[in-house]
């Protein structure tokens, strides 16, 4: 059996927008793993029943099945120790830096994009998504998008701790990427693939290292279609 790897996307199956998808995605490329992508969109859980999971990505890996995209990242590298390592040490500081792009760089994020998710699927997930968001944001989608074209200064100013964590390094990993890179770029493909709103300043070194990991496993990120 092929491995395969369920992921978000909306009426085109080619647009893969899930951050936590784009995690496993590279996570794979990383490890040089060949994988068959299977489309899911938002209303069909039931087609994940099999994992006893909702949500995507899930990794069907011959025997195995791991839900989470930090699951699956420790799947690879146990299944994988000859590949190049994902995580280098303990555990720890990758979920930290996965809790700080969750609960910090996404958030941001989505504040400014929502808006632009809706028209990429189909009527019944667009009925759901905006349903389902505007309860958790408690207003209208438009609402939280507004004015963000003023807002952007501030998201940018958020993104000092990756800066600084970048500075005299190509990537989080250093000399070459790991997963660490790869929890935060997926926040960014999230944007890049939705929304046609520059969130970064082309001077910007988060900017540069975006476009270093656009250019990763044979430009594999950029040749995926995207707003911006």
């Amino acid at each position: 059996m092929a491995r395969q790897l369920f992921e978000l996307c909306g009426s085109d199956p080619a647009r893969v927008f899930s951050p936590f998808c784009w995690r496993s995605r590279m996570a794979l490329a990383h490890k040089g793993l060949d994988f068959d992508s299977v489309p899911w969109r938002f209303t069909e859980t039931e087609r994940l029943a099999f994992a006893r999971h909702d949500k995507v990505p899930v990794l069907v890996d011959g025997d195995a099945v791991v839900v989470e995209s930090f699951d699956i990242a420790r799947h690879l590298d146990a299944a994988y120790p000859q590949a190049p390592s994902l995580m280098h040490g303990a555990p720890e500081p990758y979920r930290f830096i996965g809790a700080w792009t969750d609960t910090v760089l996404h958030a941001g994020i989505a504040g400014l994009i929502v808006t632009d998710i809706p028209p990429l699927l189909d009527d019944v997930d667009r009925a759901y998504f905006v349903t389902s968001r505007e309860k958790r944001y408690g207003k209208a989608l438009s609402e939280v998008t507004a004015g963000r074209e003023d807002r952007l200064p501030a998201f940018r100013a958020s993104l000092l701790p990756l800066r600084h964590a970048l500075r005299g390094r190509d990537f989080l990993g250093g000399a070459a990427p790991d997963y660490a890179d790869y929890t935060v770029f997926g926040g960014f493909m999230w944007a890049r693939v939705v929304s046609p709103l520059e969130l970064l300043a082309a001077d910007d070194a988060v900017h540069a290292w975006r476009e270093r990991m656009l250019g990763l496993f044979g430009g594999m990120a950029r040749a995926v279609p995207a707003a911006a």
